[in-house]
């Protein structure tokens, strides 16, 4: 079966930076990612990319800084609570902490610290960078009503309900 809407794909990526460095991984997880094709659950460029593939395809895909993970903004930056961090006991700048947000756990970079409060910065540790993503497709499967009707892939590597 080849990649449409509303199949769901299961993949492994190496995301790299243009140096050949592996930035993120998904083979240290014991899944391959899972998502519900046509349902912006994934980078566009990368969706798009995807279309008409079959499992056992690779491809490689580079992406501009604006069609990964956005542009680096300099003024997204926010005090927040030392309490609200998490990932360490001692914070210094520079050190990645994730703080949570009514949108689930995000991750933010340090730029200073103070005794109950730090600057963090809110862009994504990738951001402002061109990537080359590394995609090998597992499987492909036609989705269920169901994920249909939640817009995102069930089961493994995909959305689970509790």
């Amino acid at each position: 079966m080849q990649i449409a809407d509303n199949a769901v794909v299961q993949f492994h990526y190496d995301v790299k930076e243009l140096d050949g460095e592996v930035v993120d991984s998904s083979r240290e997880e014991e899944h391959p990612v899972a998502y519900l094709h046509g349902h912006n659950n994934i980078m566009p460029a990368l969706e798009q990319a995807l279309i008409g593939k079959s499992a056992g395809d690779k491809l490689s895909v580079t992406l501009e800084a604006k069609d990964a993970y956005g542009e680096y903004q300099d003024d997204a930056e926010q005090r927040v609570s030392l309490k609200h961090l998490s990932g360490a006991d001692k914070w210094a700048p520079g050190m990645l902490a994730l703080v949570q947000t009514e949108h689930g756990a995000r991750q933010v970079k340090i730029k200073k610290v103070g005794k109950f409060m730090a600057t963090v910065d809110l862009n994504h540790p990738l951001a402002g960078k061109t990537l080359a993503f590394d995609l090998e497709v597992v499987g492909v499967r036609e989705a269920t009503a169901d994920e249909i009707e939640h817009g995102h892939a069930h089961g493994e590597g995909g959305h689970h309900h509790h």
